[in-house]
């Protein structure tokens, strides 16, 4: 895996990354608007077992928008999520909310270098592989990192949070 560096070209996600000096490879595809699943249809495209490739998504954890970072390949628990933030009750955020909190679009949300940080929770299970892919912040775009980098740079916690 090599660094990447981005000029003026690269999204919040690449330069927070490279300003952080954390190595990365950006992995681009062609992106399918008729795709039923931006995750599954990053794995085929990059020929990448479903359980490394991440998706992240935004929920309301007792009315707070909280990150989640789940593999493609399942489900996102909330029960779990609430609880791994100490939180009661956790809901799917609305769209719209998670696209302004972010600053990126549905599809496109990355973990990474967002408009306002939150908290984060990445699934344990991103530690059994030596590199994960999230989305580099655009569809069609992901980037390939060892899960440490990722759990450091957005200042998660992990849990069992996948289905």
């Amino acid at each position: 895996m090599g660094r990447k560096t981005r000029g003026g070209g690269g999204t919040p996600a690449t330069v927070a990354l490279t300003a952080a000096g954390v190595a990365f490879t950006v992995h681009a595809y062609p992106h399918d608007p008729a795709a039923g699943s931006y995750g599954e249809e990053a794995a085929r495209a990059l020929g990448v077992d479903p359980a490394q490739v991440f998706k992240t998504l935004v929920a309301e954890v007792d009315g707070a928008l909280t990150v989640a970072v789940v593999p493609v390949s399942g489900p996102l628990d909330l029960k779990a999520l609430a609880a791994a933030v100490g939180g009661k009750r956790a809901v799917m955020a609305d769209p719209a909310a998670a696209e302004r909190s972010s600053g990126y679009v549905r599809g496109g949300i990355s973990p990474l270098g967002q408009r306002r940080p939150l908290p984060t929770v990445v699934d344990v299970s991103a530690r059994a592989h030596a590199t994960v892919c999230v989305s580099a912040g655009r569809r069609g775009l992901e980037i390939e990192l060892a899960p440490a980098d990722l759990i450091a740079q957005t200042g998660a916690r992990t849990a069992a949070i996948g289905g």
